[in-house]
């Protein structure tokens, strides 16, 4: 694999500065020469032309990659005017850090269950060198194997947890976003490039299974509350039995402890408010 190596450029400032001079002189030497040395201030002045085509700009996180006759010859990182060979191929290369959306992909979760998603993943380009001569195109070849990272990553869990101390994609968003990140990195290492940060911006069920979907979630809702709600009754009953025997208030036998629990039972689980009946018999009619 190739590496990045630092290659250090002349102050462009300088170099300009020499050549300015030298050309001033190459003038100056042109009007006041002989006839007979003219040929040779016109071919200095080719030469100073052709040193100029070695200026260039590195703007601020921004890296130029040298290549001399197809061969790496360096990386240059220190902003501002600089000079190198002339001959150099001189590649810009964006060091800052840059972010994109994925496309919404239909995939299946482990159960098979139709979903679609989509991450947003952060990164920036750590070896220009990697990046270059590794692979072909190293944007084109970030957005693909995110792609494919989010895709596999979603194969391996629930979309959503039937179990609490079970990892989803909905549930588990802080270590799915880790896993996530880690899995698009092994794959995009051989492209000098380093994950910031990725993390799911759109998970949802498919449309042609969302409507279910949603019954049972809501179904599954409704059980959840029923649940709570039944064992709060029944440790409000158990209170009261409790506090009725503590404090002699009533001796019930069986029977009556079982129409009062039944009753109890009514009034603190139904969904509409209860009436009142008014009893002039006894208990047992």
């Amino acid at each position: 694999m190739i590496k990045e190596r630092e290659r250090t450029a002349v102050s462009g400032w300088l170099m300009l500065i020499v050549l300015l001079v030298l050309m001033a002189a190459d003038i100056w030497y042109f009007i006041w020469a002989l006839p007979t040395v003219e040929i040779a201030a016109i071919i200095v002045w080719l030469i100073i032309s052709f040193l100029l085509a070695g200026l260039f700009m590195v703007n601020p996180n921004e890296a130029r990659v040298f290549q001399l006759f197809g061969k790496y010859s360096g990386t240059t990182k220190i902003a501002g005017l600089r000079w190198a060979n002339p001959f150099y191929t001189k590649r810009r290369v964006s060091l800052r850090v840059r972010n994109f959306e994925t496309g919404r992909m239909k995939v299946n979760d482990i159960i098979g269950n139709p979903i679609e998603i989509a991450a947003i993943v952060v990164w920036k380009v750590t070896d220009t060198a990697e990046a270059c001569f590794e692979v072909d195109n190293y944007e084109e070849f970030v957005k693909i194997q995110s792609e494919a990272a989010v895709r596999n990553l979603a194969t391996q869990y629930h979309y959503d947890a039937s179990k609490d101390d079970e990892i989803s994609l909905r549930g588990g968003t802080a270590i799915i976003s880790e896993k996530l990140c880690n899995e698009i990195q092994d794959r995009l290492d051989q492209a000098g490039v380093k994950v910031l940060e990725s993390r799911i911006s759109h998970l949802a069920y498919a449309p042609e299974i969302a409507e279910a979907m949603l019954r049972r979630q809501q179904a599954g809702a409704i059980v959840a509350a029923r649940q709570l709600i039944v064992e709060g009754a029944v440790g409000m009953v158990e209170m009261a039995l409790e506090e009725l025997s503590r404090k002699n208030i009533i001796d019930l036998d069986h029977e009556r402890k079982a129409s009062m629990v039944s009753n109890l039972l009514v009034v603190l689980c139904g969904e509409s408010a209860t009436q009142p009946v008014i009893n002039t018999g006894t208990l047992y009619q």
